[in-house]
């Protein structure tokens, strides 16, 4: 992720986010501090990306409800829950739908530290291998109609001879339009043709053995 990260604190004790957001700009880290989860909501649309730590318990619209909004606007930004108080149930709720952290407060700084290194990591790396599929799907978006045909069928090792019956035409036009397609996705083998319709969910990743217990 490039610049530096900001760390969206969302929590409706003042004094809490004073002094976590003292304790983080000391670390290197941009601050923005929201008093309610609507605020928060209400400046996602401007606010730059990085690591929300979210509040659970808060007046009229908590953080799990917040958690549910952004999976709602598709908001992959990662959170890390805060809690004064010891709810397993709740933890256990917001880390099945995606949280990164679940913190009890009062935590120490290398725990706090730790898990927003965390967050951040997986976060840029979801970046990084969301910005190669859409990459990849430009170059699909490149392809004619039929060499997009032709892509589908080749990916699942249908033969030149096939193809050419399935879409009615000769052998020779489909050796073509497989050329054309090789180079327009800028591959060398067939291998990597299918590792793109793969990535790209074009055609599933084939089913990995399940040993005998």
């Amino acid at each position: 992720m490039t610049g530096t990260p900001v760390i969206h604190i969302v929590d409706d004790d003042a004094s809490f986010r004073v002094a976590l957001s003292r304790v983080l700009k000391v670390s290197g880290f941009e601050i923005a501090d929201h008093d309610s989860a609507s605020s928060f909501l209400r400046s996602i649309e401007t606010a730059r990306p990085g690591c929300i730590l979210l509040d659970v318990n808060m007046p009229s619209f908590d953080g799990l409800q917040l958690q549910e909004e952004l999976a709602k606007l598709s908001h992959g930004w990662p959170i890390v829950f805060m809690s004064g108080q010891g709810d397993v149930p709740t933890s256990v709720r917001a880390i099945k739908a995606g949280a990164e952290d679940f913190l009890m407060k009062p935590f120490s700084k290398e725990i706090l530290l730790d898990a927003i290194g965390r967050a951040l990591a997986r976060f840029a790396a979801t970046r990084q291998q969301q910005d190669q599929i859409n990459s990849l799907r430009s170059l699909i978006a490149t392809l004619t109609p039929r060499e997009n045909e032709d892509f589908a069928l080749m990916v699942r090792g249908k033969m030149n001879k096939q193809i050419a019956f399935q879409l009615g035409t000769s052998e020779r036009t489909i050796k073509a339009h497989r050329r054309m397609v090789m180079e327009k996705l800028q591959v060398q083998s067939f291998a990597e043709a299918v590792s793109i319709a793969e990535k790209t969910g074009l055609l599933a990743p084939p089913a990995k053995d399940v040993e005998n217990p």
